[in-house]
């Protein structure tokens, strides 16, 4: 007999959690999302980057949510490395042409960019079918940009911009009731 033995499945559904990223919708058909499955080693040395990073920039909140991915048990993230622009000329980007902003020196703070706004996008639709599947699954989960952020400003994955989604299978949603940081 096996008691409470749902967290012998975790992995597999977050596995599942990122098909519904990599298979969400993409400008263009262009695929450049990546998607990194972090174990409980890993998992801690993101909360305590997170906490370092709190003390860099003064951000009290990377401490709670350093709390969260440190209570939870996986950590999925999310991320874009992008190959270009949609070459749309929108100007959503910050630039008057789709070229100009590839010709634009890129910055480094947390993330890296500008980026084309279509790329922005499909990141955005690849976390929201995440959070879908997840909550389909009835795993508890939140979208953290600090965890994310920390990730991409350590270099701890390959990606110019990244959320997190720390899940947890607990009789209490530990993303619930969190402190305000104020």
């Amino acid at each position: 007999m096996k008691v409470n033995p749902e967290l012998e499945v975790l992995e597999t559904l977050a596995n599942t959690i990122l098909v519904a990223a990599r298979t969400a919708p993409k400008g263009k058909g262009i695929d450049d999302i990546v998607t990194y499955l972090f174990d409980d080693d890993n998992r801690m040395e993101l909360a305590d980057k997170m906490e370092e990073l709190s003390e860099t920039k003064g951000l009290k909140f990377l401490i709670r949510d350093a709390k969260n991915v440190r209570d939870s048990d996986c950590l999925l993230i999310i991320g874009l490395k992008p190959s270009g622009a949609s070459s749309l000329n929108c100007g959503a980007c910050g630039f008057e042409t789709c070229a100009d902003m590839v010709k634009y020196k890129k910055v480094k703070v947390e993330f890296t960019g500008p980026h084309c706004m279509i790329k922005y996008m499909d990141l955005g639709i690849a976390i929201g079918s995440a959070a879908a599947r997840a909550k389909d699954l009835c795993i508890d989960n939140r979208i953290l940009y600090s965890a994310g952020a920390a990730a991409c400003y350590f270099d701890m994955i390959d990606a110019d911009v990244a959320m997190a989604m720390p899940l947890s299978v607990k009789g209490k949603n530990i993303f619930f009731d969190r402190p305000s940081t104020r």
